[in-house]
């Protein structure tokens, strides 16, 4: 977890007049590329590191420099703690416990509660209301085959109910929208592939290590481009009642008063089962007005459904 690599490095550097990159990317399992991006964070945090090469180089704090637990702010110092508690929610180790500890050491007395009642003012719990129980235990499964560099096999079902077996190699969990993610090169795909954990089943890590590719790429989960080519607004009827539902959908602007007990709502779709299965779910306290296709898609819908109950 690179929050835990970076206050360690700090940590270290401190205790150390100069350390190698290669000294530290063995310390800490990952690669030397990975630990130049971890300087040139501590560089942007404002401590200045400085680099030396050649035989008996490697990184140091700037020597006139002294570092001292002022170097965080009382902001800084709640934001590492306000994230670190948040993660420990749903991914436990060693390494959250040791990095909580480092960091609530830089905390002095005369600051304690301050930083305390700040990191407490917001909460992020990522477990799930309900649904699959399973990701916990996934993500530790996840998170130690990333660490290890081992392979990872389950069933997966894709779209359409399609369920395959699969053998990845990981390399990045994700967390989107309250979903988590597995970012691996699948050997059944021959490409790099992202998987959502609810859709897996059987996961288990294998005894086979592999070596990291030098071409993975991070995936791109920025949709803002897209979805402004290819989803529209249409006009739905909704009681009162379903409000608060639709809202996690669109804006209270999209809202338009009809009566006393409902609204007319600029909804945005796309026209796929994701989007119909949303407009189903709020039952007979939505109607959609327009446009025609889609209404009329509606009423087909509707006749299956009603047909599946007519025997």
């Amino acid at each position: 977890m690179k929050v835990d690599r970076v206050v360690s490095i700090i940590m270290i550097l401190l205790d150390k007049e100069r350390i190698g990159a290669q000294e530290l990317a063995d310390m800490f399992e990952v690669s030397p590329r990975t630990i130049y991006r971890d300087i040139d964070t501590i560089n942007m945090a404002g401590i200045p590191v400085l680099s030396t090469s050649g035989v008996g180089g490697g990184f140091e704090i700037m020597q006139k420099y002294k570092v001292d637990k002022k170097v965080f702010s009382t902001a800084d110092l709640s934001a590492i703690l306000m994230g670190l508690s948040s993660l420990s929610n749903m991914i436990r180790g060693n390494e959250l416990v040791n990095a909580l500890a480092k960091v609530k050491s830089f905390i002095p007395a005369d600051r304690a509660k301050d930083i305390e009642l700040k990191a407490n003012q917001i909460y992020i719990d990522l477990s799930p209301w309900m649904g699959n129980r399973n990701i916990g235990a996934y993500l530790e499964i996840i998170k130690t085959a990333l660490q290890e560099s081992k392979l990872l096999s389950f069933e997966y079902v894709a779209h359409h109910g399609n369920k395959t077996t699969r053998t990845v190699e990981p390399y990045q969990l994700i967390l989107k929208s309250s979903h988590w993610y597995l970012q691996g090169y699948c050997y059944k795909r021959n490409d790099f592939r992202l998987f959502r954990l609810s859709r897996m089943s059987n996961l288990q890590m294998q005894e086979e290590i592999f070596a990291p590719r030098e071409d993975y790429l991070n995936p791109q989960l920025e949709f803002a481009d897209i979805l402004a080519t290819i989803q529209t607004r249409i006009k739905i009827r909704i009681h009162k009642s379903v409000m608060d539902r639709v809202l996690d959908y669109c804006t209270y602007e999209d809202f338009s008063p009809d009566g006393d007990e409902h609204y007319i709502v600029r909804f945005p779709f796309i026209e796929n089962e994701y989007y119909y299965d949303i407009l189903f779910s709020f039952g007979d306290k939505c109607e959609c007005l327009e446009p025609y296709p889609i209404r009329e898609e509606m009423k087909h819908r509707i006749h299956d459904i009603a047909a599946l109950y007519e025997s």
